[in-house]
């Protein structure tokens, strides 16, 4: 009852669950953008974050009539799209289709060196915000972020770009507050030593993924 009454998605989950298309649509169209970034970031590949989030409201919509408010609509949801991501990663791993090309940039720096520099020097409080504007800022940090980890990316992701609180990343990524917490603190010590070279001498290191 808390969350229907504090949570307008809630309520709009609530008609879904009595087959209200219009309340489906509704929930689609603002929370479509937000996936697919979350998606671009969190999931295998940067260019099946579009598939990856369509799959996330089938499953949405397949779970309708099981569904009860016992959360924000948002960590639900999350709930579902982080498995999803987790779900693709291990299909395309069994595969060994991984395509390193069309990958979003890797840790050697090969792609998007200043991006992938400018972002965690951003992230990390040691750049001017002003060599970081617009539009630009938001590609920066999703480059940034994909040399972390997979629950580090969450984390971070979950944290910096939906606002969720602590406790609702716990919720969503099945971990405890303080687990979550560790990972965020982790993640931004990660980016300053991803990018120390680059703060010395302009040096993109190769390092590998950081858990």
């Amino acid at each position: 009852m808390r969350y229907q009454q504090s949570d307008p998605d809630v309520r709009l989950m609530l008609r879904v669950r009595n087959d209200d298309a219009a309340a489906f649509e509704e929930l689609v169209r603002k929370y479509h953008p937000r996936l697919v970034r979350l998606m671009r970031t969190i999931g295998p590949r940067a260019d099946l974050a579009e598939d990856l989030a369509q799959d996330t409201f089938m499953r949405v919509f397949r779970a309708r009539h099981r569904y009860e408010a016992g959360a924000k609509f948002s960590t639900w949801l999350f709930t579902i799209a982080a498995n999803v991501a987790r779900n693709s990663a291990r299909s395309l791993g069994r595969r060994q289709e991984v395509n390193e090309v069309d990958a979003p940039a890797t840790a050697d720096g090969s792609q998007a060196v200043g991006i992938l520099a400018a972002t965690a020097l951003d992230a990390s409080s040691l750049m001017p915000a002003r060599l970081v504007e617009g539009s630009e800022r938001g590609e920066i940090v999703r480059q940034a972020v994909q040399v972390l980890g997979e629950r580090q990316r969450t984390a971070l992701m979950l944290s910096r770009f939906e606002n969720l609180s602590y406790a609702e990343i716990a919720e969503t990524m099945g971990l405890t507050t303080k687990a979550v917490k560790s990972l965020l603190s982790r993640a931004r010590v990660n980016l300053r030593e991803i990018l120390q070279p680059y703060i010395d001498a302009g040096v993109i290191p190769n390092e590998g993924s950081h858990e």
